[in-house]
């Protein structure tokens, strides 16, 4: 093969990868999840730390009319298990113009999960280190991005 035609072969697939990934970190990838599969977190601590009288931590609890929750051993004594589901989906927020995302269920969801497992391991919610500018830079934007939209998806 000519050597041109692999370069801009090569290029045409570079800007695919990027469209592609720009298009998830602005959050207007066109598949949609099902909203009744359960999302689980393992956390270390024992099942009766987790849900102590059946109460829902912090996180959960602002979603108990929403959702359906299982506290159970982990495998090989390694704490609990945590799962939540959706069970009552809700009508609307899935989209707003400027591709942001509002009230989406399941990433509103992932994020208590996070952040439950958080407070019942260390007492707090951890937050990923803060870029070391300010400002915001042509450069530093994606990364920006991509910590805002990872807080609720999990994925870079």
């Amino acid at each position: 093969m000519d050597p041109t035609n692999l370069m801009l072969n090569g290029l045409t697939r570079g800007g695919d990868i990027i469209e592609s990934t720009v298009r998830k970190i602005a959050g207007t990838a066109t598949t949609r999840a099902r909203t009744d599969r359960w999302n689980v977190v393992t956390v270390n601590r024992p099942p009766q730390e987790v849900m102590p009288d059946g109460r829902l931590p912090g996180p959960l609890a602002e979603m108990a009319s929403e959702i359906e929750v299982q506290v159970r051993p982990a495998p090989a004594d390694k704490g609990s298990e945590l799962a939540a589901r959706i069970t009552r989906p809700s009508d609307g927020g899935e989209q707003v113009p400027g591709g942001k995302h509002t009230g989406d269920q399941r990433e509103r969801l992932r994020t208590a999960l996070r952040h439950a497992k958080m407070i019942l391991e260390t007492g707090e919610v951890l937050e990923s280190d803060k870029p070391s500018t300010t400002r915001t830079t042509i450069t530093n934007l994606p990364l920006e991005l991509a910590l805002r939209r990872a807080q609720g998806t999990g994925r870079l």
